[in-house]
């Protein structure tokens, strides 16, 4: 009986503050472990989109493998076969073949 009323004595205001440290501990621990990674892997890969250059072996999100021939400020060209070439925007590409071989 003794404990309910010390319970009821705090009232909601005393749980309110550790409801709030825990509030702010789960969204840190969201932060530093699902948040941040994924902004450090997006410039990652935005820098080495930017430092593909002709000549590049090349692999679409589709999955379509190709030699760089032509960049432009967004997109590239690439040759898919002899004479086949197609023009794929730059954040579609996903990794290099140099890139794959290092994995």
């Amino acid at each position: 009986m003794n404990i309910l009323l010390q319970a009821t004595a705090q009232g909601p205001a005393g749980g309110m503050g550790g409801t709030l440290i825990m509030l702010i501990a789960i969204i840190a621990v969201f932060y530093f472990f699902m948040i941040r990674p994924q902004q450090k892997k997006q410039k990652e890969l935005q820098k080495s989109r930017e430092a593909m250059t002709t000549g590049d072996k090349v692999v679409t999100a589709g999955g379509i493998h190709g030699r760089i021939k032509e960049v432009g400020d967004t997109w590239f060209l690439v040759e898919i076969a002899d004479g086949v070439r197609i023009k794929i925007e730059k954040t579609s590409v996903f990794q290099t073949t140099k890139d794959i071989a290092a994995q």
